[in-house]
């Protein structure tokens, strides 16, 4: 640890803490606090807002268990589906910046890459079958990932794991498994795939409590890994001559941070369906706001949270009294921003 004091990289600052010490990127930091709060305040105004206006006095009143006339609406109704919006928010922005880390490419998300598609597969294929507990969902949606992860993983793996063979295959695999699941909506019961085909848009309409409380034990749970992954995410950023020189077993450290994606992504497809384009938006707004070597994942999960709720919010109150899946309104958003990021990969000192 007394080395830390000795080199630090510029932009960085020594945290005492008892005594262990650590660096701690000054704008990073700044940016997570401005992205708290104003996830805070879009947590309060998807409160407040709806059919009715809510005052934030009585939003607050609900949320410290004080006696309110609008528990019906705030507590019942509105908190629960926007802790579901938090949580996915959570799960989809780590989990593209840590595939994104790994395959040290801006377009390799979940939903590009096949993952979110394996797991909408796979699930979509249960609810053909009678399945359809949101309780159970998300479990199935982590198979459906992880299987499809190892499907792009194996066939990528050449000796090593090169970036854009890593994401063609990914888009390959995403192709094939979207029509996977078309077959089983056009084979299942039709109010089975009517079910499904709204699943499969991205929505928070109707979720509760039920889906947030194994998202929440399941983010408990990893929290130790992701603490690991932030670490991690160093060497996998160095050359592979350079980490391996320095004895990083470069293998095991990707497939590690590889799983701990698959699992986060699909956890949160499970709860609420393929919210497009949040895992490719979080990480990369992230790195550009704090202007880290590696993308950082506490902002890239902030950012995450926020563009679901403000998302949501927006979605269902846009076309009034219509309400929008949240994953209309985010696809919206980053098909654009696709476009825009494989134009600039084709400039010269494109990142892509």
């Amino acid at each position: 640890m007394s080395a830390i004091a000795g080199v630090r990289p510029a932009g960085y600052t020594v945290v005492r803490a008892g005594r262990a010490r650590f660096l701690l990127h000054r704008r990073a930091a700044v940016v997570a606090v401005v992205l708290a709060l104003l996830l805070a305040a879009g947590a309060l105004a998807y409160l407040c807002v709806g059919e009715t206006f809510t005052s934030p006095v009585e939003v607050l009143k609900v949320l410290t268990g004080q006696p309110s006339p609008d528990e019906l609406v705030v507590g019942t109704l509105r908190e629960p589906r926007m802790v579901v919006g938090l949580l996915v928010g959570v799960a989809f922005g780590v989990a593209g910046a840590l595939i994104q880390t790994v395959a040290r490419n801006p377009l390799a998300s979940p939903d590009i890459i096949g993952i979110s598609q394996g797991a909408s597969a796979v699930t979509v294929a249960a609810m053909t079958f009678g399945l359809t507990s949101y309780t159970v969902l998300p479990y199935v949606s982590v198979a459906g990932g992880l299987l499809a992860a190892a499907l792009v993983y194996v066939f990528a793996w050449r000796g090593g794991l090169h970036a854009t063979r890593f994401v063609l295959i990914g888009i390959g695999f995403a192709i094939a498994l979207r029509s996977v699941t078309t077959l089983f909506m056009t084979k299942g019961d039709y109010l089975v795939a009517q079910q499904a085909q709204i699943w499969m848009t991205g929505s928070l309409n109707g979720r509760g409590w039920a889906e947030a409380a194994p998202l929440a034990w399941t983010l408990l749970i990893l929290a130790p890994a992701v603490a690991w992954a932030a670490r991690a995410q160093r060497t996998v950023s160095m050359d592979d001559d350079t980490a391996t020189a320095l004895g990083v077993r470069l293998g095991r450290v990707r497939l590690g941070l590889v799983a701990l994606g698959v699992v986060l992504a699909s956890v949160a497809t499970g709860a609420a369906g393929p919210v497009d384009f949040v895992a490719l938006l979080a990480p990369q707004i992230a790195r550009r706001l704090t202007r880290t070597a590696q993308i950082p994942l506490l902002c890239s999960g902030l950012l995450g949270a926020l563009i679901v709720v403000v998302g949501d919010l927006l979605a269902r109150r846009l076309f009034s009294p219509t309400e929008l899946p949240v994953g209309v309104l985010t696809a919206a958003v980053g098909a654009p921003y696709l476009i825009w990021l494989i134009i600039r990969s084709r400039r010269p000192g494109g990142t892509s």
